[in-house]
């Protein structure tokens, strides 16, 4: 299994059907011109497939019609189609009345993708064609082709929509499989996708053209490069023979697309299977050959297209299992949605404790002002601070800027009021009272559309005198605690103070999660594991 029913949710659709018919009985459209009289009732088939097939199989097509009755060969007369694959895949799951009997997406990840709660379609024909993924940009992008990862890490990755679209989805894919290569750590992992994820995911309308990608990749100064199939690479150089860009593939390998023909008919299956086959025998024929190559399509053992064109011989990786789809595309889901959240920053005086050549202060301000720059403009977020007897009324916390998008106002407001934050001599840790406000604060500005969460910095534990217990706070939390509307606390502890059971528990009450770094070097990352538990 591949892509995910995540995926379905949100398919950016667009997509306008082609239909192009050709022939019939009497070989009117030139089907059965070549004068066989033995194809008087051909078996008609419908088939749908990703467009930048349809011209090759509309020629192979009509040639197998042509021989139709000689020597065995069936008589068939197609009906072609083109739309996305999601697009199909979502007709199919839908048991739509578009619903071809024959399905060629551009791959094999959107075939469990189009269960219609009866059967999942299966796979005639396992590739027809092939394309690899490769990495388009501009030679200056390329300083570290070593893996996917360092890739990404070292440009500014434009993905296709991930859910919409296979490169988009083989690009995450390859940064997971490689990783058998790589070893890379999760950390490493989430230091690229989650800033990507937040950044992609704050778009109005996702990626779906991969030609309005490679012309802004190909701009002068541009840092953008682009997870495409190679064979949309090879259609745009010779469309745009002046454009400064090139295609690489990491050395650790790539993932490709492979064409299947699936059948989705729900009747005569032994039938519709016999033309897929037939289809699939006419595709190796010479003249079907060379028009793939021409078209910019690898053969099914992804043998390298002709006269120089594309990459070359390529590595393949381990395809992924459907855990790792289903485990990717659902994080991916996760980080791309908008933030509506509150940082609540300590500034009791335990705070003021060197370490190294920083206070805790400072080097929690650093990680929160370097956090901040994950954020897109779309996201939501506000200041608190907290420490015992600050705010109105004698609370442990003060508001001091409010929730609100990240504008470069906000931003700014933000930054500015961090800088100057100091450590209170000798202000206690209100953390539990703190941390019911905030939810409750999140809460009366609940945002359906996004992710709502208190990120809550702290070097200590509780120790207000005049606070409710770690048992009446939890109980008060889970009292708060509203699965259709969901404020989820993620605590960040720092230095061995950190009280990491009593950060537990808080997190866990509203269904968030806490985490502690002993090492203050190690609170960006923290930072951006606390980005992943949203």
């Amino acid at each position: 299994m591949y892509i995910t029913a995540v995926g379905l949710l949100v398919i950016s659709l667009g997509a306008v059907f082609v239909v192009r018919s050709f022939g019939s009985a009497s070989g009117a459209d030139g089907f059965l011109s070549n004068g066989s009289q033995s194809c008087e009732d051909p078996t008609q088939v419908s088939l749908s497939t990703t467009p930048e097939l349809q011209s090759a199989l509309e020629s192979a097509s009509k040639a197998l019609a042509g021989k139709g009755g000689d020597d065995g060969t069936p008589c068939l007369q197609f009906t072609i189609t083109a739309a996305p694959s999601a697009k199909i895949a979502q007709d199919i799951a839908g048991n739509s009345d578009n619903r071809p009997d024959l399905w060629i997406p551009d791959s094999s990840l959107w075939v469990a993708q189009a269960d219609d709660g009866q059967s999942v379609p299966t796979v005639a024909v396992p590739s027809i064609a092939s394309s690899p993924l490769v990495l388009v940009g501009r030679s200056d992008n390329f300083a570290d082709t070593s893996s996917w990862l360092r890739a990404f890490g070292g440009a500014e990755p434009a993905l296709l929509d991930p859910l919409s679209t296979s490169p988009g989805a083989l690009a995450l894919l390859a940064i997971q499989s490689e990783r058998q290569r790589t070893s890379a750590s999760d950390t490493q992992v989430a230091s690229v996708v989650v800033p990507l994820a937040q950044r992609l995911g704050s778009m109005a309308k996702p990626f779906t053209d991969p030609n309005a990608l490679f012309g802004r990749a190909d701009q002068d100064g541009s840092r953008v490069v682009v997870p495409a199939s190679e064979q949309s690479f090879v259609k745009y150089q010779e469309d745009h023979p002046d454009a400064q860009l090139r295609a690489i593939v990491p050395s650790t390998g790539t993932l490709s697309l492979d064409y299947p023909i699936v059948v989705t008919a729900k009747s005569d299956v032994e039938q519709v299977t016999d033309a897929a086959k037939a289809l699939a025998g006419e595709l190796i024929s010479d003249a079907s050959t060379q028009a793939r190559d021409t078209a910019g399509f690898r053969d099914a053992q992804f043998s390298p297209l002709s006269g120089g064109r594309g990459v070359g011989d390529i590595t393949q990786l381990t395809k992924p299992n459907s855990e790792m789809i289903d485990k990717t595309l659902l994080t991916w889901t996760r980080l791309s949605l908008s933030t509506h959240s509150l940082a609540v920053i300590d500034i009791s005086g335990s705070m003021a404790e060197v370490v190294g050549n920083k206070t805790r202060m400072q080097l929690t301000i650093e990680a929160a002002s370097g956090g901040l720059s994950l954020f897109p403009n779309s996201a939501s977020l506000g200041l608190w601070t907290f420490s015992t007897k600050i705010g109105p009324d004698g609370a442990d916390y003060k508001e001091l800027v409010p929730i609100a998008p990240l504008s470069d106002r906000q931003r700014k407001k933000i930054l500015d009021n961090l800088k100057i934050q100091r450590p209170i001599p000798n202000g206690s840790t209100g953390l539990f009272d703190t941390a019911i406000a905030a939810v409750r604060a999140v809460r009366q500005q609940y945002d359906s559309s996004a992710v709502n969460s208190i990120l809550l910095f702290t070097d200590g534990k509780n120790d207000d005198p005049g606070s409710p217990t770690l048992e009446q706070t939890v109980k008060t939390l889970e009292g708060l605690r509203d699965p259709a509307r969901p404020v989820r606390i993620i605590a960040l502890g720092m230095g061995p103070e950190a009280n990491a059971d009593e950060l537990r528990r808080l997190a866990a009450a509203t269904g968030g999660q806490s985490y502690v770094a002993r090492n203050p070097t190690d609170l960006r990352q923290v930072f951006i594991d606390a980005l992943q538990s949203r």
